[in-house]
């Protein structure tokens, strides 16, 4: 092939950007290519990539690569260049390409998204691989990213990161600093709630850290539009202990609800956002119109493709956020973990019992609608395409990375269907889950695990089919295990539930969150911790799944934030149920 049709062949799409892939290694002499000269660059990578760099959603022969250029350092004529090298030396280079001028500018806020599939060389074990940009003469931070093992045979060990809720106003990031240290991790999964869109809003968030205050461009508290995502992802993305870890690892995330607003979902009646705590709902000057929320979708799942990077596209031209977005995906670690990545938000159901009712969405005592069928949490294309991709994978380990608790999570042990704590989260939705449990269990899939966020609690527990059958010894009832990681810095869960109680629903809230109390209430949750942010990680080997869970001091700002172990539990593939684990030396 000569060097024209070369160069053709190579032409690609990488996030929506016409980018020119100039050649692999093995082809520059043939090509008389050289690699661009990098003598004399400018090293001071903050003032041209002013939020640094990040690897997320590996492929076998790819990754996606991302950055952002301070807008006042952008040049009319000036190309930005990505190099991709097997030694952080770059003395082995692998790739280099080519951004285009015109496709750097404010349609994308500046940021810069590359799809590398197919353009890395396939590894039996998947390939750890070195990348970095120039732009302006300057170097950015050298990157590491690692894609996914070819060979049936090349893994049989992982490690994953967990991470969710990051509140940038109620804490520091030092959790961020252990996971970027940690060289044990071959990915991180970011469960959802990314940012928050609230910026001081008093019934969440009550500024304790003047140094972390974020003023809105619109000056609400909750943003409207989307200058005000925006404005919040660069503020979140300006911190260095959240660049560190995004530089080190390569990321698979996921939204939540705060990448748009509070327990959000879709109002199928009206066609539009559902957003129960927004000033577009709540606040008589807009009307609760349902252009405006629809409106403020678009713009949440527009600023999130932009800033949070994955193997996604969002289609400005689409006025509804079914057709702009798609966000659940799957990855195929070779026959060792099949991982499906949903996405609840976009296309969930109304709450069962409302928001009028007592304590809203948490603690609906009598909420008799959880377990009714007729609403959904995944929507109907993406419930089948998670039911047949867990019952027909043949994967050692089938893993669903969720955002809202899977399980039950009840008050008390009497009438617990009529006393869920949080009609926010699957409980709400009870009967798509007893569906999606149901098609577990009569295919037969053996090592089903969920991970999940959003509660800001430290939480291990079986799933089971029936949470209510008092026979703790049928294993048949038994269908994988659940790990949830707690907050990065977003408020515990004894917190949040507190904040706007009078003291005597305050006393009996956080007495019936102390944790042997909830674990009477609920025999299958083997774990449960609501009093410290953190993070965890969970390891998958050819005999047992471990979770590791750490409480991190979110009050200093410090990249040795103290760091302890609160809880190590393991599920064996040869037992049903749970098994602690000794925390000592963890």
């Amino acid at each position: 092939m000569d060097r024209r049709g070369f160069l053709s062949a190579l032409g690609a799409l990488g996030g929506g950007l016409l980018v020119t892939w100039q050649a692999q290694a093995a082809t520059f002499a043939k090509l008389g290519l050289s690699p661009i000269d990098v003598s004399g660059l400018r090293t001071d990578a903050d003032r041209v990539f002013d939020l640094s760099i990040s690897s997320a959603d590996p492929s076998v022969t790819g990754v996606i690569l991302w950055t952002h250029i301070r807008e006042s350092e952008v040049r009319a004529s000036e190309s930005l260049y990505l190099q991709v090298a097997s030694d952080a030396q770059f003395s082995q280079l692998v790739l280099q390409a080519e951004v285009r001028p015109d496709q750097i500018g404010p349609e994308r806020d500046f940021t810069v998204k590359l799809d590398l599939d197919g353009q890395l060389p396939a590894t039996p074990a998947g390939g750890r691989f070195f990348y970095r940009f120039i732009y302006a003469g300057t170097v950015s931070r050298t990157g590491r990213c690692r894609t996914l093992p070819a060979s049936p045979n090349g893994v049989r060990r992982l490690k994953f990161g967990l991470a969710t809720c990051q509140d940038f106003t109620n804490g520091y990031y030092g959790a961020w600093s252990h996971l970027a240290r940690d060289e044990s991790l071959d990915f991180v999964l970011h469960l959802g709630d990314f940012i928050y869109e609230t910026a001081g809003d008093p019934r969440f968030q009550s500024l304790p850290y003047a140094d972390r205050t974020i003023v809105l461009p619109s000056g609400g508290t909750v943003a409207l539009d989307l200058a005000d995502y925006r404005f919040i992802y660069r503020t979140i993305r300006g911190d260095r202990k959240l660049q560190a870890a995004m530089e080190r690892h390569t990321f698979i995330c996921v939204p939540d609800d705060h990448e748009t607003a509070n327990d959000v979902y879709w109002d199928y009646a009206r066609d539009t956002l559902g957003a129960p705590d927004h000033p577009y709902t709540t606040d008589p000057k807009y009307g609760n119109s349902p252009a405006l929320l629809k409106q403020l979708k678009l713009d949440s799942q527009r600023a999130w493709t932009e800033y949070v990077p994955a193997r996604v596209s969002f289609n400005s031209a689409a006025t509804h956020p079914f057709d702009a977005l798609t966000v659940y995906r799957r990855f195929d670690f070779a026959g060792f973990l099949d991982l499906l990545m949903i996405e609840n938000r976009t296309y969930r159901s109304a709450h069962p019992c409302g928001e009028g009712d007592y304590l809203q969405r948490y603690a609906p005592l009598g909420c008799t609608q959880g377990d009714a069928g007729g609403r959904t949490l995944l929507g109907q294309t993406q419930h089948n395409w998670l039911v047949d991709g867990l019952t027909t994978s043949r994967a050692t380990w089938k893993l669903m990375g969720n955002q809202t608790y899977f399980g039950r999570l009840s008050l008390t042990p009497i009438a617990s269907p009529l006393t869920p704590f949080n009609v926010d989260a699957w409980d709400g939705y009870g009967a798509e889950r007893l569906a999606i449990s149901a098609a577990l269990r009569q295919a037969a899939v053996k090592n089903f695990l969920v991970v999940t966020g959003d509660l800001h609690t430290h939480i291990a527990s079986d799933i089971k089919f029936d949470y209510t059958s008092p026979n703790l010894i049928d294993k048949a009832n038994y269908l994988g295990a659940e790990f949830m990681t707690p907050s990065i810095t977003s408020s515990t869960l004894g917190e949040l539930i507190a904040a706007d109680a009078d003291p005597a629903v305050r006393k009996l809230v956080v007495q019936g969150l102390v944790a042997p109390a909830v674990q009477a209430a609920n025999p299958h949750i083997r774990f449960f911790n609501s009093s410290s942010s953190g993070y965890s990680t969970l390891e998958l080997t050819d005999g047992y799944a471990e979770w590791i869970s750490y409480a991190v001091d979110k009050t200093v700002d410090s990249a040795t934030a103290s760091r302890r172990c609160v809880a190590r539990q393991r599920k064996y593939m040869s037992f049903p149920w749970l098994m602690p684990q000794s925390t000592w030396g963890y």
